[in-house]
């Protein structure tokens, strides 16, 4: 299973971007699906997520100006991100919950999109 994250970025604050991430490969099914994003000299942190069923779950820092959805028939998660501030800035990786055709359950993660937000 691959996850190919693209969209990532220079913008200026206020700004908007739009990130995606297509998940390939042996995939009977794919459960919750969501975005991370480490900028440096911190850990990585959670930014949204979104279940099979599409509930969501934001980060307090992104509520209100992000947007995640995801399109079960292309195995893709988006994440519009608007209002965007310079405090965004950051590598964000794509994560997957998948049951592979094999029947075996595991944690997939995308390669990172850079994110770039300044005047």
């Amino acid at each position: 299973v691959q996850l190919q994250a693209s969209g990532g970025g220079l913008v200026q604050p206020g700004g908007s971007l739009r990130l995606s991430c297509a998940a390939s490969g042996s995939i009977f099914s794919i459960h919750a699906m969501g975005w991370y994003r480490q900028a440096p000299g911190n850990q990585r942190e959670l930014v949204a997520v979104i279940t099979s069923g599409g509930s969501t779950n934001y980060a307090n820092s992104v509520k209100g100006r992000f947007t995640i959805s995801r399109d079960n028939a292309k195995n893709t998660v988006y994440l519009q991100m608007n209002s965007l501030k310079p405090e965004d800035t950051a590598v964000y990786y794509c994560h997957a919950r998948v049951t592979t055709g094999w029947g075996r359950e595991d944690d997939y993660w995308g390669q990172g999109t850079q994110v770039t937000v300044s005047s």
